[in-house]
């Protein structure tokens, strides 16, 4: 008895020490997109403010694109389980499963969920030259131009793409369907006229919508938003795509195994960070809304990203789009 007691104490000791020495250098914060896009600016403004709660250790952004943000979640699922490599990821997390047939990873199985950020609308945007000015003008052209709508996306798995595809279902539809190696070229296409219309993130959007570079027609949420630039613009639920509902959530993990100690400072500096006005004044300008409920903790964080993979696994498949 006595010798459990002992070990028992050596070992709340070690992790104690574990937690309070830790990070002990930066903190890679892994981002499985394109810099530039809506997720690299979430994951920038957050790690300028979670640095804060980890002993304002440096903390860096590192891009890995590909193969739908796979590649850059591939990465950390390998990475040392000793919280210094985090993963930063959005809705693609729960889709993937569904668009592709074989990941390099196991996405309830090999990482260490640690909490919710924040939530994203989209907006339906178009070119500045489109003719309708109005989501029931846009509705009437898209129907009198079948067969030759552009429709842009950051390619496979990218919300742009989820967006796209739930779009063309409801409208039902189809239309040809440009992918890009993320959604800095999709929106300097979008710009110049190359294509047509594109459903994305409110944090890429609001600026080319205030700056009237782009059309706007209708938000992706059920309820309108209040952020100025966009509080004008109606719903696709009211408009008449009944339902329609589509928000991208971003959400952060480490690697499987990571020592509880360390997963705990992580999201207490995660809560912490969340709380942090500035960081929260920027989200709410570009129209996203900063998770404050259970799904800030680890284990109703998983218990989300597993019924969103339910969710989107039978409309991919309805689709048909997948990746091999």
């Amino acid at each position: 008895m006595k010798r459990t007691l002992i070990a028992l104490a050596a070992t709340l000791a070690a992790t104690a020490a574990l937690s309070q020495g830790y990070p002990d250098k930066p903190v890679t914060i892994v981002v499985p997109f394109a810099a530039g896009g809506p997720t690299d600016k979430v994951a920038r403004d957050f790690a300028e403010v979670l640095r804060k709660g980890l002993n304002n250790q440096t903390v860096i952004i590192e891009n890995v694109g590909g193969a739908g943000g796979t590649l850059g979640a591939g990465k950390v699922a390998k990475a040392a389980p000793d919280g210094h490599t985090l993963l930063l990821h959005h809705i693609g997390m729960a889709t993937s499963p569904g668009l592709y047939r074989s990941l390099p990873y196991k996405t309830l199985d090999d990482f260490e969920y640690l909490g919710m950020i924040n939530e994203v609308p989209m907006t339906l945007i178009g070119r500045s030259t489109l003719p309708a000015n109005n989501y029931a003008e846009l509705v009437k052209w898209l129907e009198a131009n079948k067969g030759k709508i552009n429709l842009a996306n950051a390619g496979l798995g990218a919300a742009s793409h989820l967006c796209g595809l739930l779009l063309q279902q409801s409208l039902k539809i189809e239309m040809t369907t440009v992918p890009y190696k993320g959604t800095a070229p999709a929106m300097t296409d979008l710009l110049g006229g190359q294509v047509d219309i594109m459903c994305d993130q409110t944090t890429n959007t609001t600026g080319q919508i205030e700056s009237g570079k782009v059309k706007a027609y209708a938000v992706t949420t059920l309820k309108p938003l209040t952020t100025p630039a966009l509080s004008k613009l109606p719903t696709l639920d009211a408009s008449g795509l009944k339902g329609f509902n589509v928000s991208i959530w971003h959400a952060l993990y480490a690697p499987k195994g990571t020592p509880k100690a360390v997963q705990d400072k992580i999201n207490a500096a995660l809560a912490a960070a969340l709380k942090d006005p500035e960081f929260i004044k920027r989200q709410e300008a570009l129209g996203a809304v900063v998770v404050t409920d259970n799904r800030l903790k680890p284990a109703e964080h998983k218990k989300f990203v597993e019924a969103e993979i339910n969710k989107w696994g039978p409309a991919i498949k309805a689709a048909g789009q997948y990746a091999d």
